[in-house]
């Protein structure tokens, strides 16, 4: 167990720019897995990092990836393989966060889900660094579309999770198809024979790290609410109402359970969003742009919708249903109480569940804290309103629209302040930009009769 105490990013042997982008980001101080895997993967040694998601391991990798990285030679230096297209999403972001150090660096997701040829025709004009899954790599490389030959930097991000996707094949077929002098850095929450079998594999004299710390206690405060089953649904309103959660995940354990939720809490007025395996990844985006935003109050998920979630600022998860499996409710709950902010995580236990609280409570070395619904006062003073509210703008990177590029407008032309303005998200067609709910109908007037980049744009409130 390595357990290196975090330190300054300063004491790291970084370009002056690199140490200017951290600064500007705010990253001063390294995480656990940050402190003890950068010098390894700085000095261009494999690595296998034991370490949970939500402890910093994006910027771990990142930072080596974009260091050894020469911005002047158009050809693909670095891969991330990611198990799903939302996490590929977020490395993207948070590569393009830190990319601000050298010109012109240009970064592909490519994932399925989308269709192939914009990829193409992006992979064309040429790229620095691809982030993907496994599958859609795979196809790219066996088309001819994507040439690995000048790859330095191979990241294996949530190795275990790609394995139990039902990857193994498609990533050995990557990793074959990568120059062999490279430098390979594997990340994974649990390191099951499997990933252990591909580090063996295909990994050269590899550094081990293991953070096993997934939260400090005090940051999750686990409550168990024992219920009758006909009682669920309205628990979840209950709950909502006493803690009174900006932003909340619920969990059900069938996509029926899912449906039935969302329909009672939006009879009692609370603005929630579901995610489902049916949705198109369109719609999928869009529900996960608003949560992001904070402009939906509860999203409603089942474990396998709500897989590469990363949601930041979540103050709450509750378990509409305990799910039989404890590793899972493990990782359902750690989604809250991240970096340095506290969470809830509210369990919901019917009459035929307990026997399952009891096997989580011996597996976490916990003593349930049990409370009963009766306690709780439903605050009805104000209803439960999300803060933000999102906009959609036609056009986006196509268009060369940039973050900065609607933030002037809307603090420009339009008149508002930068504090009523949130998280910005340019698509490829498609911006998002969330603003306090307060001003969104003005916002889209304004901008609806004004431009963006020059340009008339169409706004509408989602």
């Amino acid at each position: 167990m390595n357990d290196t105490p975090s330190t300054a990013f300063s004491d790291l042997n970084l370009s002056p720019a690199m140490q200017a982008v951290l600064q500007q980001v705010g990253y001063t101080r390294m995480t656990p897995i940050q402190a003890a895997s950068l010098p390894i993967t700085l000095a261009g040694k494999d690595l296998i990092a034991q370490a949970k998601t939500g402890s910093g391991k994006t910027a771990a990798f990142a930072i080596p990836l974009l260091t050894h990285l020469n911005p002047r030679r158009f050809a693909v230096q670095a891969m991330v393989l990611c198990p799903t297209r939302e996490l590929a999403d977020q490395v993207t972001q948070e590569l393009r966060r830190l990319a601000r150090a050298a010109d012109n660096i240009k970064i592909l997701t490519l994932c399925g889900g989308s269709t192939m040829r914009p990829q193409i025709a992006s992979l064309e004009h040429g790229a620095h660094i691809v982030v993907g899954t496994p599958g859609r790599i795979m196809d790219h490389i066996e088309r001819g579309t994507l040439r690995l030959d000048a790859l330095q930097t191979l990241v294996l991000d949530e190795a275990d999770r790609m394995l139990d996707m039902g990857f193994v094949d498609a990533m050995a077929y990557v990793i074959r198809n990568c120059p062999r002098n490279r430098q390979t850095l594997l990340f994974s929450a649990t390191y099951p024979e499997g990933v252990a079998r591909l580090a063996r594999q295909f990994m050269y004299e590899p550094q081990e790290i293991t953070l096993t710390e997934q939260h400090e206690e005090s940051k999750i405060r686990q409550r168990f609410y024992q219920i009758e089953n006909a009682q669920r649904l309205d628990a979840v309103t209950v709950l909502l109402k006493h803690y009174r959660p900006t932003s909340t995940l619920a969990f059900c354990n069938t996509k029926q359970q899912c449906r039935a939720l969302l329909e009672s809490l939006h009879k009692h007025g609370i603005h929630a969003l579901t995610l489902n395996g049916d949705m198109e990844q369109r719609e999928r985006d869009q529900v996960l742009i608003q949560f992001a935003n904070r402009s939906c109050s509860v999203l409603v998920a089942t474990d396998v919708a709500a897989r590469g979630l990363d949601i930041a600022r979540l103050e709450a998860v509750i378990n509409v249903d305990v799910t039989p499996d404890p590793e899972v409710h493990i990782h359902r709950i750690g989604r809250t109480g991240r970096a340095d902010e506290n969470g809830w995580a509210l369990s919901l236990c019917g009459p035929s569940e307990r026997h399952r609280i009891n096997t989580l409570a011996q597996m976490m070395k916990i003593e349930p804290e049990w409370h009963d619904l009766a306690e709780l006062q439903a605050d009805d003073s104000e209803p439960l309103v999300p803060p933000m509210a999102t906009l959609q703008i036609l056009g986006g990177r196509k268009e060369k629209i940039r973050p900065g590029d609607v933030l002037g407008a809307l603090t420009g032309e339009a008149g508002f302040q930068k504090e009523q303005i949130g998280k910005i998200t340019v698509t490829e067609f498609t911006t998002y930009v969330a603003v306090d709910r307060h001003i969104a109908q003005a916002a889209v007037r304004k901008l609806n009769a004004g431009k963006v980049k020059g340009k008339q744009v169409k706004v509408r409130a989602m």
